[in-house]
């Protein structure tokens, strides 16, 4: 006998299984355990989540402070550590300093950043000082111009603190092209003291001159200056007394290392140099460079020190000496200093001494 056909729209009904009906029976008998399971299993759920994501969270943030934390910022001119980034950009300043006898002791020199020194007329040297974050309450005396030295400047982005200057000096200073800051345009920025005379006694402070560059919009310096390193002191010192010729006795210099402080104590004129107000003048580095010189434009008979081209130099630091060569492309850029294979010397951390000289005229030694 056959089976009825059903119509094709129509489907047998399905019948449960007996295993589905027990489940489902038994779903029925422990529905509120199964509740509390399902629940603790998604509160566990949850709280391993937020626990996991606290815990991320934590690592980025203590990620985060430990970079900040180490996070170091250099002076450029220096490269001493300073406080902040925004220390690295203050704007430097290069003041003119006198050393004629008359001039001595001077104010602000042992703060300086980088000193410069060379024969300005007659033998007689001059310094040029430049400031960035350490600012001297006294400096001075201040002193003219001369060309020579306003390209030594001209890399760091400096404003210039002078009286007056050479004719080609004050010709390339003003030219719109440089941070000129001459007392002559500037008096309320400079004074004479009264226990010296005239003309060694113009003085400045480091106050007066931020007042006057933040006046004239001179609020930021970008620039880069010899490469720095951390150093010390030497345990095979070959240079621990070392002496620099420019003409005559009078301005003759020499430098006396300490290997404790690391630094070279110096000598002017055979005596210790020291900053009226600071004491014992003691740089970290000096540095000698070899240079030629050639009459000046004019008929005053005076000489200009050429600072383009490469010579010998001489880096003193830690106790010992690096016979280098120096280069200066062109008036404005940055001094450099090179070893035998042409690459840059790292200088030692602290104030850096720059004494250019003419041989024939002034000569380096050391022991």
């Amino acid at each position: 006998m056959q089976k009825p056909k059903l119509p094709k729209s129509v489907k047998p009904e399905k019948t449960p299984s007996l295993r589905w009906l027990k489940f489902k029976q038994w779903l029925s008998k422990h529905r509120v355990s199964v509740a509390i399971v399902i629940g603790a299993i998604i509160i566990t759920g949850v709280f391993c989540f937020a626990i996991l994501s606290i815990n991320s969270s934590s690592n980025i943030t203590l990620f985060s402070l430990k970079s900040k934390k180490a996070e170091k910022f250099y002076s450029p001119l220096t490269g001493i550590e300073v406080a902040d980034e925004s220390v690295t950009k203050a704007p430097v300043t290069g003041v003119m300093i006198e050393n004629s006898p008359d001039a001595r002791p001077q104010s602000g020199l042992k703060k300086a950043g980088v000193v410069y020194e060379a024969v300005a007329e007659g033998g007689i040297t001059r310094f040029m000082a430049l400031y960035q974050n350490d600012k001297p309450a006294l400096i001075g005396p201040v002193r003219s111009l001369r060309l020579y030295y306003l390209n030594w400047a001209a890399p760091y982005q400096a404003s210039i603190a002078h009286v007056g200057g050479s004719g080609n000096a004050l010709s390339e200073v003003r030219n719109g092209s440089y941070r000129d800051i001459d007392q002559f345009y500037n008096a309320d920025t400079y004074w004479r003291a009264s226990d010296r005379y005239a003309p060694h006694n113009v003085y400045t402070s480091g106050e007066k001159l931020d007042q006057l560059n933040d006046s004239k919009d001179y609020k930021e310096s970008t620039f880069k200056s010899f490469d720095r390193t951390d150093g010390k002191a030497s345990t095979e010192p070959n240079a621990t007394q070392v002496s620099i010729v420019f003409s005559s006795d009078l301005y003759s210099t020499s430098y006396s290392y300490d290997a404790t402080s690391n630094t070279y104590a110096r000598s002017l004129a055979g005596a210790p140099h020291t900053d009226r107000e600071e004491g014992q003048i003691s740089p970290t580095v000096v540095v000698a460079i070899e240079v030629a010189s050639e009459l000046r434009p004019g008929n005053d008979g005076y000489e200009d020190i050429v600072t383009t081209g490469s010579g010998k130099a001489y880096i003193f630091q830690g106790g010992t000496v690096t016979q280098a060569t120096w280069q200066k492309d062109d008036q404005k850029s940055q001094l450099q200093l090179k070893d035998a294979d042409g690459k840059s010397v790292k200088l030692f951390r602290g104030q850096t001494w720059v004494a250019a000289f003419t041989p024939g005229r002034g000569s380096i030694s050391w022991q």
